[in-house]
């Protein structure tokens, strides 16, 4: 596995990390012992960027990571997140990132992760009420105890990324990113490259559009994001299955999995992307991981473009109740 830079200060990962959302069931019934075969597939393919966040599945992402972690320590770099609030019986979610929860969240994550310290902190969701200049100051008081190597922000603008990198340098930012989600590219990846931030894109597969196996719809369990999700319900999802055929034939051309061509793309976006593909499958660890030995052409992109144009997918990318209601998605 190649490696390329997290952030600015020296740190080096496997250019393909893993996200570890679906450790806690959020696309379809899991158990630890499959999550930790998954875990250890990583370290043989040479994926050591794990990432997840206190609220996948209520700390339950971070409890099976914690216990791999106590016979496989030292391996993996670990990112985690917090600044999500979710009440018991509230109907929307809100977000904190005062110092008082965002530490007590921070140690409660370190706790599930039996670790003393993760190599980055991410804030998920921004605090509107609070001057994003003060969310820094915080981070950098948990990096100077030891806590957090770095810091960095989940969805946020260009804009907010540059006030907080005048306070302090930000590590990382992680936004959804892929051939079929691609907001990214209107100033969020530009400003990332010009400050030195490494860019971090979630569901580089599209939440599982870009499979080797067809998606079937009416297989999603009532827990699945994708089961009310707009591009997986009809008429998008059948639009944009039709739309996805090409690429998977290229794909088979290839010799390659659609998801292995997909994750290929994004690291072809940018040499310091790091592309988080999530799943909780040994064999599909093995897929994405492959990405990392596809060197794509400008013929072969100007193929994908032409396949899968620039805002090519139907639906929006949240429901109204993922976007704002209590689960959490990304």
């Amino acid at each position: 596995m190649q490696k390329r830079p997290l952030g600015s200060d020296g740190l080096m990962v496997g250019a393909v990390g893993l996200g570890c959302m679906s450790f806690a069931g959020f696309y379809g019934a899991t158990d630890i012992t499959e999550s930790h075969a998954t875990l250890a597939k990583a370290m043989d393919l040479g994926v050591d960027f794990l990432d997840t966040s206190n609220v996948y599945g209520a700390g339950k992402s971070e409890e099976v990571i914690g216990a791999f972690l106590k016979d496989h320590p030292n391996f993996f770099k670990i990112a985690t997140k917090g600044g999500i609030k979710r009440e018991p019986g509230a109907t929307e979610r809100t977000f904190d990132n005062s110092e008082a929860y965002l530490r007590g969240e921070l140690e409660k994550s370190l706790k599930r992760l039996g670790v003393e310290y993760v190599d980055l902190y991410y804030i998920h969701r921004q605090d509107q009420s609070r001057p994003v200049e003060e969310v820094v100051e915080t981070l950098v008081k948990f990096k100077k105890e030891g806590k957090i190597g770095g810091f960095g922000f989940s969805e946020i603008s260009p804009a907010t990324l540059r006030r907080a990198h005048a306070v302090h340098p930000v590590m990382a930012v992680q936004s959804e990113y892929s051939i079929w989600t691609r907001l990214p590219e209107l100033g969020m990846v530009q400003a990332c490259r010009e400050l030195g931030v490494t860019f971090v894109p979630f569901s580089p597969v599209g939440r599982g559009i870009f499979s080797r196996k067809p998606l079937d719809p009416s297989t999603f369990s009532d827990s699945d994001f994708r089961k009310n999700n707009p591009r997986f319900v009809e008429p998008n999802f059948s639009h944009n299955m039709k739309a996805i055929e090409p690429f998977n034939a290229l794909a088979a051309d290839k010799g390659v999995s659609p998801a292995t061509l997909a994750i290929a793309w994004v690291l072809a976006q940018d040499g310091d992307m790091i592309p988080i593909p999530g799943t909780r499958s040994a064999d599909h660890m093995q897929e994405c991981a492959e990405a990392d030995a596809m060197n794509l052409t400008a013929t072969d992109l100007a193929e994908i473009e032409k396949i899968l144009p620039l805002g090519f997918a139907h639906g929006a990318r949240y429901s109204h109740n993922q976007l704002w209601g209590t689960a959490v998605y990304g």
